[in-house]
């Protein structure tokens, strides 16, 4: 399977403007800058986007997780948190916190835990990152 989005930009880095689309069109020409993405400008920028892929990625490997141990999430929900920071001359993202909140009937904090950090290992968003990834997983009743 084959996925894919593209980007276009015009003009100097501080001053220019760009658009992103992905293929699926649900984002189409959607804007992203300096503004965007060291500021608080309107748009969206690619630590944002890596973080919704990171997020949805984690949930639906969860979910998937929790099936092969008989258990189904009444709710998952996740923020993933991309760090972006300044290193040697450069920009890294250097982190991504998964933040997770999941209310799963009858699951106990050993199995949830184990399924969690299964998922957070071996999603192919966390296979592709290279930078330190942590996780805060809280069952609820």
């Amino acid at each position: 399977m084959k996925r894919s989005a593209s980007a276009a930009w015009s003009g100097g880095l501080k001053d220019g403007k760009g658009f992103i689309s992905t293929q699926s069109g649900v984002l189409d020409n959607t804007q992203y800058g300096f503004n965007t993405r060291f500021e608080n400008g309107p748009g969206t920028n690619p630590e944002e986007l890596i973080g919704a892929a990171h997020a949805g990625c984690f949930t639906m490997a969860l979910s998937g997780r929790l099936g092969e141990a008989g258990m189904t999430a009444k709710h998952l929900a996740t923020t993933a948190t991309v760090t972006l920071d300044k290193v040697d001359g450069g920009f890294a993202i250097t982190a991504v916190h998964l933040q997770l909140v999941a209310q799963i009937p009858g699951a106990s904090q050993e199995a949830f835990d184990a399924a969690a950090q299964d998922a957070k290992a071996n999603c192919p968003v966390s296979k592709l990152l290279n930078a330190k990834i942590t996780l805060d997983a809280r069952l609820e009743a």
